[in-house]
């Protein structure tokens, strides 16, 4: 990985949730490029992500937002889908390309907006009849239930909290530290460092349409993440839990937020031939399935597969970000894992700055990259689990350490 860069996360419904993914996704494609030094000629493949559709023309976001980032007309582009794995997998992906010679670089991009997901239905293509129900429902509450299992996300943590003796004390003080470390990594200016701020802009493309941002109202930049603030165990442990006598609650919980983040992945031979310092080398990935209804625990086996293919042991690992989807889940895959917790998030995690899907595994990716660098750290390990019982996980190597 050559260098990488992301939106700010915005809270849900706030100041970029009248975007685009595609944009924003074009947005984060440009800066990461540009950050890499890379032209857009060299870029030989294109990979990207997006769960839920921001718009009528979804099917397109992968093509528009390679043509937009001034990627070259007759280089392919690709969507790939793994729910909250996708932006690992984005990735991994790009990584066979590149191993298999079909590029020397690729530009990968997550995208998501979580605004932006629809009110669906999917059965009045031939009209609405008298007296029948109505089908629209909310597409991203409606995916938060896995249909197997007979579960939504957050039951899947608490039936892993209950496995693993956690409880609602002990969730809500990661979720404390977290937003602690999230604020603490914000005024240390090191979140500043892979964030490019969102402005009212124009993509050009010499031919077709222009397409672009237009922030509303009086805003004219968006520059940080909006979800960290202190919160004390006193006012987490007031919130009530979803289910009752259960440990989440929506302060334990990842928050809903808007967000692209992209990075340029390259071949060492490229790397050499151009003067390049990558911000670290990939070396590996795993992903697994798990029972659906124990999804959240999916990083742990990922991990270890991963330490069992590459030769490293847990305590190798200096710095590993974990998608917290749900405190109890990301604490249970610490147990299940041994893992210190002094290593793990160490900038806060989605509790904190939010979860956008498809742009998750790449903003930690990112994160964990730079967290690598700026600690001197050798190895480092992002992961998530996955919605229908999956984990995914990549292994990451400091070239400066």
């Amino acid at each position: 990985m050559l260098d990488g860069v992301r939106t700010p996360m915005v809270d849900y419904c706030g100041a970029l949730g009248h975007i685009s993914p595609t944009d924003l996704g074009i947005k984060a494609a440009r800066e990461a490029l540009k950050r890499a030094g890379v032209a857009p000629s060299d870029i030989g493949s294109v990979v990207t992500g997006n769960m839920a559709p921001g718009d009528f023309d979804q099917f397109f976001l992968p093509r528009h937002i390679g043509l937009y980032a001034g990627v070259p007309v007759a280089v392919p582009a690709i969507m790939a889908q793994r729910i909250c794995g996708t932006g690992f997998e984005l990735f991994r992906q790009a990584g066979e390309h590149i191993q298999g010679g079909a590029c020397e670089a690729a530009l990968v991009v997550g995208t998501e907006s979580m605004t932006r997901n629809p009110i669906a239905a999917f059965d009045h293509r031939t009209g609405f009849k008298l007296g029948a129900p109505v089908g629209f429902k909310d597409y991203m509450w409606e995916a938060l239930k896995d249909p197997a299992a007979g579960i939504n996300m957050i039951q899947t943590a608490e039936n892993l909290a209950r496995k693993y003796g956690i409880t609602r004390e002990q969730v809500d003080e990661f979720a404390h530290q977290s937003f602690a470390k999230a604020v603490a990594a914000q005024e240390s200016g090191f979140l500043a460092g892979e964030i490019v701020p969102v402005v009212t802009e124009k993509f050009e493309l010499d031919g077709y349409k222009p397409r672009g941002i237009k922030l509303q109202g009086k805003v004219t930049e968006v520059a940080q993440d909006t979800h960290p603030r202190p919160s004390p165990i006193e006012v987490l442990a007031k919130l009530r839990p979803v289910f009752e006598g259960g440990v989440q609650t929506g302060g334990n919980s990842s928050a809903l937020v808007d967000a692209a983040a992209a990075a340029v992945v390259a071949s060492g031979a490229y790397a050499k031939a151009h003067g390049k310092q990558p911000l670290a080398r990939i070396i590996g990935a795993a992903a697994v399935g798990v029972p659906p209804e124990i999804m959240g625990i999916g990083p742990a086996p990922a991990i270890r597969l991963l330490l069992e293919r590459t030769g490293l042991k847990l305590d190798d690992i200096g710095r590993f970000e974990v998608n917290e989807a749900q405190g109890a889940q990301t604490l249970a895959v610490a147990k299940e894992l041994g893992m210190d917790l002094d290593k793990l998030n160490v900038n806060g995690g989605a509790i904190a700055l939010g979860h956008p899907l498809a742009a998750t595994g790449v903003r930690l990716t990112i994160t964990v990259a730079r967290a690598m660098q700026r600690d001197g750290v050798k190895y480092g390990i992002s992961s998530a689990c996955v919605g229908g019982g999956q984990g995914i996980a990549l292994l990451l190597e400091n070239p400066g350490a």
